[in-house]
């Protein structure tokens, strides 16, 4: 037990939580891959949305529906060792980065087997060993954590690169504008993603944002291109370009996304009934579908061969989730300090 400001409380045990059948970063180097991966972010947060008004998953979620192909084409321009940082719809990400769906969907329910022990939740999935540095609640604060990842990377020698993944509401955002600045004066290799899919919750960029994504990156000198996000491979052809720059020592790189969320901001928005987006909006970019486009790459049959084997693995995700125990309310407190810690002197009775 170790006591802080007067409250004793258990340290977390040595070493990582295991991940059953996790064997490092997710295969994303075939069209197959990667169209199985799409299916399967797909697949997840539909689930997931069913869990959530069944009141499995309490709280809400914020659907990564419609975005999948930014996370597998950037995740696809990873190597083993790079780094991540992710946001409020951060699902998407840590899939495509490797993490085994059965820990995250009982993190979402709450669940001791989670992730995170269930004390992480929708918003702050994390997992080190994948170099998943976290997903973040707060708009654009991934980004100058990714900042950090990649400047301890440059300081140990290493060739790895971080990639921050935040949304167009992020642009205003004066921690995102100093991480571009920090990044480009000590030329770092990092990648900045932006997720443009239009609107800040249920503020349109349009209305939002003075000049262009592009436009914050290349103020700073930071080379930033714009890609249809809805495009697999097109996503996946940028990302490699700017990750190779970056990890051949030519400094920080900017790929804004155009992409679009088939679902609201948050599962809240049903029960509010927010009318933001006009139906005919919502169906030209449904026609736009990135999983059609990239299942035709490789045949309707395997396809289908693909769509029931993520089937049965989400199948067994939801019985391992809700199989998994509640946490002991008695252990509210543990794994909120790291193992060793001091207390100052006089802090404690």
């Amino acid at each position: 037990m170790t006591a802080v400001g007067g409250t004793a409380t258990t340290a977390a045990p040595a070493g990582p939580v295991p991940r059953p059948g996790a064997a490092g970063p997710a295969p994303l180097g075939t069209p197959e891959q990667r169209y199985r991966m799409l299916r399967l972010i797909r697949g997840f947060e539909e689930q997931a949305l069913t869990l959530v008004r069944s009141g499995v998953i309490t709280g809400g979620i914020h659907p990564y529906i419609g975005q999948e192909a930014v996370a597998v084409g950037v995740c696809a321009a990873l190597g083993p060792g790079d780094r991540l940082t992710s946001t409020h719809r951060g699902h998407g990400h840590v899939l495509a980065r490797g993490v085994d769906p059965r820990r995250l969907l009982a993190e979402l329910a709450g669940r001791v087997d989670g992730l995170n022990r269930g004390r992480g939740g929708s918003m702050h999935a994390a997992d080190l060993s994948l170099g998943i540095l976290g997903a973040n609640g707060i708009v654009g604060a991934g980004a100058p954590i990714a900042v950090g990842a990649a400047w301890a990377a440059r300081q140990a020698g290493d060739d790895r690169v971080a990639v921050s993944f935040f949304g167009d509401g992020a642009l205003n955002q004066g921690v995102l504008l100093e991480s571009f600045n920090l990044a480009a004066m000590w030329r770092l290799p990092v990648v900045f993603v932006c997720e443009n899919n239009g609107y800040a919750t249920t503020l349109p960029a349009a209305t939002a944002v003075a000049g262009s994504a592009v436009g914050r990156a290349a103020a700073f000198g930071i080379p930033a291109v714009t890609v249809d996000g809805m495009d697999t491979e097109a996503v996946r052809a940028a990302a490699e370009e700017a990750v190779a720059r970056a990890r051949s020592g030519g400094g920080p790189g900017f790929l804004e996304c155009r992409t679009y969320r088939f679902e609201g901001h948050h599962t809240m928005e049903r029960r509010m009934k927010l009318r933001y987006r006009t139906p005919e909006e919502v169906a030209d970019w449904r026609a736009r579908d990135p999983l059609p486009r990239a299942a035709a790459a490789i045949g309707e049959v395997r396809a289908a061969e693909l769509d029931a084997s993520v089937a049965a693995e989400l199948a067994a995700a939801e019985q391992f989730a809700l199989a998994s125990e509640l946490p002991d309310p008695e252990g509210a407190l543990d794994y909120l300090y790291a193992d060793g810690r001091r207390p100052r002197a006089g802090a404690t009775g």
